[in-house]
Order: C-alpha cells, then sequence, then structure tokens
C-alpha cells in the first residue's frame, strides 16, 4: 500500500514512468473516468470539455499528449460500460490516501465548471462520489469554492 501511495506521489509530482496501456486496475483510468462522466452528464463530450480533461490530465499525472489522448480513450469506454460509479471509487480507496482522493474530487471540479455552469445533477454525483471517497462534505464545498473562483485547489498549501 504504501509502495503504490509513493508511486502515485512520485507520478503526480515529478512524472515518473508511465505505461502506454492503462488498465482497469490503475488509478488515473478511474480517476478520469469519474471525470468524463460529470463532465458528460449535460451533452457528450464537448471539445473545450475535451481540451480541459486533455489539459488536466497531461498535467496532473504528467502525461505526454498521446499517453493523455489515450487514457482520455479509455476513460470514456470505461465510464460507458460502467454500471455504477464503485469499480472506480473502490479502486480509488484502495490506491490513494486521503489527500490523493481529495486531489480526484478537486479535479472533477475543475471538469463540472469546465463549461462554466453547474447542473444539479452534476453537484449531487460529486456529492454521491464524495461521500464513496470518503472526502468529507466540508471539503467538498471548500474545493468547489477554490474552483469557482478560479482558484487552482491543488496548489493551495493546505
Amino acid at each position: 500500500m504504501f509502495a503504490d501511495l509513493k508511486t502515485f506521489l512520485a507520478e503526480l509530482t515529478s512524472g515518473g514512468k508511465h505505461p502506454t496501456r492503462f488498465d482497469a486496475n490503475d488509478y488515473r483510468l478511474a480517476a478520469a473516468a469519474l471525470m468524463v462522466h460529470v463532465a458528460t452528464l449535460d451533452a457528450n463530450l464537448s471539445d473545450l470539455e475535451r481540451d480541459k480533461l486533455h489539459l488536466l490530465l497531461k498535467t496532473r499525472f504528467a502525461l505526454d499528449d498521446a499517453a493523455t489522448d489515450e487514457l482520455i480513450d479509455a476513460a470514456v469506454a470505461a465510464d460507458r460500460d460502467a454500471v455504477d460509479f464503485y469499480q472506480f471509487t473502490s479502486l480509488l480507496m484502495r490506491t490513494l490516501d486521503e489527500e490523493g482522493r481529495r486531489k480526484v474530487i478537486a479535479m472533477m471540479w475543475e471538469m463540472v465548471f469546465a463549461d462554466g455552469d453547474v447542473t444539479e445533477f452534476e453537484d449531487n454525483v460529486m456529492w454521491r462520489v464524495g461521500d464513496l471517497l470518503a472526502v468529507p462534505n466540508r471539503e467538498r464545498i471548500e474545493l468547489k469554492r477554490e474552483v469557482a473562483a478560479g482558484r487552482d485547489p491543488l496548489d493551495d498549501p493546505q
């Protein structure tokens, strides 16, 4: 478990080695699929949302353009085939610590706000996923406020 956490942090901050394929046990695929889900609640993945998703995944997971596109395609397929959030959230609960799960929620909020509007469906999904990831409601609300204000909650020194 500690090795997985160490690998996650190294990949997130220093651009460690990444596989060219994203398998079902890859926390990045789980996070990306949740991001795709909230981005597509109101329609298909728009060009604006796809660009935002590409930027977030590329920068947060230190991927190159080809790997990022591959991750997005895999995430779209995973979201389409998913019955519920559990397959993604249970993987994230097993592989990420509290801070890692908080970062996933922050990235999801960034996707929700990509089109400039938050629907009640998006808000509801964020509440349900946040509960499944054991991110306290107070923290989810704070992350939402920071993203809405245009601040990067992952740059916040908490």
